[in-house]
């Protein structure tokens, strides 16, 4: 199959790479020349516009659209609109908000253009693990794009999970849950960091627990790695950012009355976090480093280790 490719951040490239190796070709397209020679170095037929990549993709053509979420989003598919035709399809994979999804759908039908979202997981180790692919859309539209989906998803790794903006709605719990499950991985490391009696060696402990206990995770696999002696953890400051997807799980928690207190404490976890530095939020931002290539903040620590 040829797909469109466009945005070849730290996701969008690394996608690129995932389907040519799976025998696809793909289009890309990106605003910088740079970005566009580095997938070409990997197989990628580029396009200097967005115009020039619509135009050399077959019919019905798809294109896949990787970029920030919000206006940037926004405008690359209001431009898609105007050069694509009855039949083809547009994907967003971005982590846009699920409420963005049905309006978007109805402008693109006024063309005869089918719409998904792909709710997608896997972060920089998606290149060789596979991508976790959570798809909105009608099922013909769905239909057309899913041998990009199996080729980018591992083996059980991706569903038609319902109609227009299912797919971002369950990436954006996933993600909540995902706040969660990380401010209990830096908590409880915390608290053994503060045990001065046991001398405890933290990078041993995450790596024991990858094998056999209750909490083993692809999480803690990061901890471990995050904790492993010149990793430079040391040197990371605990800021953690929010993207976005913590508050909108949180905000349908209270919106459809369901009690979320793990996922709504996290989520004022990292508020606070802009204002105090703690041993639990420099491990949960050395974990978003470690799984999504998120920017941490660093500076060199004299006093904690």
């Amino acid at each position: 199959m040829k797909i469109g490719m466009v945005g070849l951040g730290k996701m969008g490239a690394n996608m690129t790479e995932r389907l040519i190796e799976k025998g696809h070709q793909v289009v890309a397209f990106d605003l910088s020349e740079e970005a566009r020679a580095g997938v070409a170095a990997k197989g990628a037929e580029t396009a200097a516009t967005l115009a020039e990549m619509v135009a050399k993709l077959d019919t019905p053509r798809v294109a896949w659209v990787m970029v920030p979420a919000g206006e940037p989003t926004t405008s690359t598919i209001d431009t898609l609109k105007g050069l694509m035709d009855r039949g083809d399809a547009v994907i967003d994979g971005g982590n846009s908000n699920y409420k963005e999804a049905a309006p978007t759908a109805a402008s693109l039908a006024e063309k005869g253009i089918g719409f998904v979202d792909a709710g997608t997981s896997g972060g920089v180790w998606g290149l060789a693990n596979g991508y976790c692919l959570m798809v909105g859309g009608e099922k013909s539209v769905v239909a057309i794009c899913e041998p990009v989906f199996l080729a980018l998803a591992p083996e059980g790794g991706y569903a038609h999970v319902g109609p227009v903006g299912a797919g971002h709605f369950v990436k954006m719990v996933h993600n909540g849950i995902e706040y969660g499950l990380m401010q209990a991985y830096g908590e409880g490391f915390e608290i053994m960091q503060k045990a001065d009696e046991f001398s405890l060696d933290l990078h041993e402990i995450a790596s024991i627990w990858r094998y056999g206990s209750v909490v083993r995770s692809w999480l803690l696999e990061l901890a471990e790695r995050a904790l492993a002696p010149g990793s430079g953890f040391e040197n990371i400051e605990g800021v953690v950012v929010d993207s976005g997807e913590g508050r909108w799980t949180a905000h349908e928690a209270i919106d459809r009355g369901v009690p979320a207190p793990v996922i709504a404490t996290s989520l004022f976890a990292r508020f606070a976090s802009r204002d105090q530095d703690s041993y639990s939020n420099r491990l949960i931002a050395a974990l978003r480093n470690q799984f999504g290539g998120h920017a941490v903040v660093t500076e060199p620590k004299k006093s904690k280790s």
